[in-house]
């Protein structure tokens, strides 16, 4: 058993009293305790500027980092907009604030500016944090530090357990948290979700430093913190759910246009487009290609719960995709940038492939050494392309390659040598 195995199934990190131990002492062998309450209790919902101010004041003046996380309605309303912030502070307590009462939070980020903030899989909840005002500018992040440092479960409810002794509860995560009033139940789940997170935070902390990972960690955590926001997905409806089917252009061309058409109905309805429209209905259609109404209906995702006029609207959507000349059609598959799909190397360049499989033997070596996964070690999208189009196999060069690949510089410390080993190994 690893380190980090034995730190989460028994061990060091863990406490009665939710907080890592100043030397490493003695651990509480116990059963975990439930958490059931916040330690002052649901605090009321910030809905208005008043209260908001004040708990900008109070979230200034507190001290030490601060916990923040983000309650979307995924599933239930479209895009991915926060419904509900939590915080909590040393010295300021926990808040919930209602984005829909008080959409600009900006005020609030800028009083956090330069405080550490703790989130827990960061990257799922800063665009919709961004949307509102509050965007970071250090952070350290549980589940990432929970990767590197090697614990097999990383949601936060296992960390909390594993590391802090503390059982969370689990059943409101997939709510539809745009609903006004929010219940008690619900929001004690909300609180609860930042009540140990700077305790946490500290504990792994203290284990990153113990292996001699936490200055890579925090390498991670700036490039989290300084990443600008993604860009737009190109052809977003290419990733309709069962498109491995589709294969003529004329029905891709279907695919889009009712993906398009759906988009438009379910921002106009601010409803999740799988509500609208299932992907398995779209995929029917364009598979079948309907001539008229009746045979729509006959399909599956179309069946006699709608109505006329939606089966006319979306008859419509096929009808302009049959009517769409050849030039007018998508191409079958999405123009890549950089290597192909690895699957096609070995019809491609044998040679590359041998390179590629020589390449991932090695660095799943060295991330089995390390006790992390390999995608935290490094990116596999940056092996690829080393392979692929292989600098001078020497350590240098490929530290190079792999800095210009956006490996940060822990990463290319560890895995440049294996990396360079191996393609000179495939040269020979």
């Amino acid at each position: 058993m690893t380190d980090a195995q034995e730190t989460a199934a028994a061990s060091s990190l863990r406490t009665t009293g939710g907080a890592p131990p100043d030397d490493g002492g003695s651990a509480d062998s116990g059963a975990p305790t439930p958490l059931l309450e916040p330690r002052e209790g649901i605090p009321p919902v910030i809905a208005d500027e008043a209260a908001l101010a004040e708990a900008i004041a109070a979230f200034a003046a507190g001290t030490g980092p601060v916990a923040v996380d983000a309650e979307r309605a995924s599933g239930y309303r479209y895009g991915q907009r926060a419904y509900l912030v939590q915080l909590r502070r040393e010295g300021a307590g926990t808040a919930l604030i209602d984005p829909v009462g008080c959409p600009d939070l900006s005020a609030l980020g800028e009083a956090l500016s330069g405080v550490e903030w703790v989130l827990h899989a960061a990257t799922q909840d800063l665009p919709c944090l961004r949307e509102i005002g509050m965007v970071p500018t250090r952070l350290f992040d549980t589940e990432l530090a929970g990767r590197l440092a090697g614990f097999p479960r990383v949601g936060l409810g296992a960390m909390v357990e594993g590391v802090l002794g503390f059982v969370l509860e689990k059943g409101h995560s997939a709510v539809d948290w745009s609903t006004r009033p929010l219940p008690d139940p619900w929001l004690r789940y909300a609180a609860l979700d930042v009540e140990l997170l700077v305790d946490l935070r500290d504990a792994l902390e203290k284990e990153l430093d113990r292996q001699g990972k936490l200055d890579w960690a925090r390498q991670e955590f700036d490039a989290i913190a300084s990443a600008p926001p993604a860009e737009p997905r190109k052809d977003p409806w290419r990733r309709t759910s069962g498109m491995h089917k589709v294969r003529r252009r004329r029905q891709l061309g279907v695919v889009r246009e009712l993906w398009q058409t759906r988009d438009r109905i379910a921002q106009r309805r601010d409803v999740s487009p799988g509500k609208v429209l299932s992907d398995a209905a779209i995929v029917e259609a364009a598979l079948s290609l309907p001539v008229d109404v009746q045979a729509l209906a006959a399909l599956n995702g179309f069946g006699h719960r709608m109505g006329r006029r939606q089966l006319e609207q979306w008859q419509a959507a096929v009808d302009r995709a049959r009517a769409l000349s050849e030039a007018q059609l998508p191409q079958p598959g999405q123009p890549v940038a950089g290597p192909p799909p690895p699957r096609a190397w070995a019809d491609k360049d044998p040679v590359a492939a041998a390179r590629l499989s020589a390449a991932r033997t090695a660095v799943s070596a060295l991330a089995e050494e390390l006790n992390m996964p390999q995608e935290n070690l490094i990116a596999p999208d940056a092996v690829r392309r080393v392979c692929w189009e292989p600098p001078a196999a020497d350590e240098e060069a490929v530290a190079d390659a792999l800095t210009s690949y956006g490996a940060r510089p822990w990463q290319v410390e560890q895995v440049a040598p294996v990396l360079a080993a191996a393609l000179a190994g495939q040269s020979a």
